[in-house]
């Protein structure tokens, strides 16, 4: 660890109050005095077991004795269909450490839990990503998303990154450290509970394995070793297929096609994972790619997965969070913002004064001025040499995807369109050479593409 931390980085123990986290924080202790490293720990209370507060008043009491600053989030956690209360709860777990001020979080994971990590993801029937090694050092986007679809650990970006010391370090080996220090710890009684997949192997199979193959452990990590090498192959084959079928930005159908069947696959979990997206099962991502290399240019593809979308507008391909569009009725009223946050739409509406383009101020203070959606049937006129136009022959004309014309923010005054950001300004209302305008600007959030 000594070589991967530098001086005055601030490293945050997940302390769960068990033996592998309290040995951790036993061993860090005196390795952050001697760096001078910032040490502080987090403890998440899932409120599951009736136990949960005396975890809790016991962490809190262990940093106390060791003058470690402790911060206990309380978390609650909510099953969704088809999602394990394991998996819930490690959710709100990473949720709580993305949001820490740290540079690393610490984490107690062994080489048991490497193996036991192995064997469920290949009774999951994972690919070489999930049969991958978790990683002493997981940082940035990338392999954050990596973990999505590895561990099914959601993703940190950027900061702060996971930092695992024990990985080489067996259970056996944590828990005789553990007695010949006199510590003490908490047992969670859920690990006794054969019913969870994780535990039926540790208490049942493990034990038996153990007794033909001793050495199972590091043969395994071993093999996850070679399948995180095989992963990081692939990946670079990807980012050079995706060099190839990205344009700007999206890839390309027809690009595509000219791949094979499992380099498109391997392109398209790629760029899923980039997209920091849970991916789904290997049957419904080929159904997917399916669709897609058999779409044409005008196919109205629509797939969702999750809470995540994949549309197709002029052959190329748009992966975007799935939001729902507000009722018909909905609008706000402009009381003169510079910046308007419409969070329902997913952007910002910017106005920004000029003289002699964009909205004329004074021809907009007669009426109110009201933000909506698209209804049918508006009319515009951008140019007054010719005829006023429909709204939908302008948007298409604009090449703007359907599903962002549906959430297009509409300006108004009274009961009359009077600006569309992006495609423009009715003749009536356009700022003349001498006035004050307002130039109009629709900024969509990265997370709604």
């Amino acid at each position: 660890m000594r070589t991967r931390v530098q001086s005055a980085d601030h490293l945050t123990i997940a302390l769960s109050g068990g033996v592998d986290s309290v040995v951790l924080l036993d061993l860090l202790v005196p390795i952050a005095s001697q760096m001078q490293l910032p040490l502080s720990a987090v403890h998440v209370n899932h409120g599951i077991s009736p136990n949960a507060d005396k975890w809790s008043e016991f962490c809190r009491n262990l940093c106390q004795s060791r003058n470690i600053p402790l911060e206990i989030a309380r978390v609650k956690v909510a099953r969704g269909p088809g999602i394990s209360l394991e998996a819930a709860a490690r959710e709100e777990r990473y949720r709580i450490f993305r949001g820490l001020q740290t540079d690393y979080i610490v984490l107690a994971q062994h080489l048991d839990d490497q193996a036991e990590t192995l064997l469920l993801q290949l009774l999951r029937g994972a690919g070489v990503k999930g049969l991958s090694a978790m990683p002493v050092v997981r940082t940035g986007r990338k392999e954050m998303g990596e973990a999505v679809s590895v561990n099914s650990i959601p993703a940190l970006e950027g900061r702060p990154k996971l930092l695992r010391p024990l990985l080489d370090v067996s259970r056996r080996e944590i828990e005789d450290y553990a007695r010949a220090r006199a510590l003490q710890w908490i047992t969670d009684e859920s690990n006794d509970e054969i019913s969870f997949d994780r535990n039926f192997l540790r208490h049942e199979l493990f034990p038996l394995l153990e007794k033909r193959f001793p050495a199972y452990r590091t043969t395994f990590l071993r093999a996850s070793r070679h399948m995180a090498e095989a992963s990081a192959l692939l990946d670079e084959l990807a980012e050079v297929d995706s060099a190839q079928c990205t344009v700007p930005g999206k890839l390309h159908v027809e690009d595509l096609r000219k791949l094979g069947f499992p380099r498109a696959r391997n392109l398209l979990r790629y760029t899923l994972t980039q997209h920091a997206v849970v991916l789904p099962s290997t049957v419904k991502l080929e159904e997917i790619l399916r669709q897609l290399l058999s779409s044409c240019p005008d196919t109205k593809l629509h797939v969702v997965f999750g809470n995540t979308e994949i549309r197709c507008f002029r052959d190329r391909v748009h992966i975007r969070k799935v939001e729902a569009i507000p009722e018909a009725c909905w609008h706000l009223v402009w009381r003169g913002e510079e910046q308007l946050p419409i969070p329902e739409l997913g952007g910002t509406l910017r106005f920004t004064r000029c003289m002699g383009a964009g909205l004329g101020l004074q021809k907009i203070n007669e009426q109110p001025v009201t933000i909506r959606l698209r209804q049918g049937g508006e009319r515009l006129r951008t140019d007054c040499n010719r005829p006023r136009r429909s709204l939908k022959n302008l948007l298409r004309e604009a090449s703007l995807p359907p599903w962002q014309r549906q959430r297009l923010p509409l300006i108004f005054s009274g009961e009359q369109l009077i600006c569309v950001p992006g495609i423009g300004v009715d003749c009536d209302f356009q700022a003349a050479g001498d006035e004050q305008g307002l130039l109009v600007e629709w900024q969509r959030n990265l997370v709604s593409p």
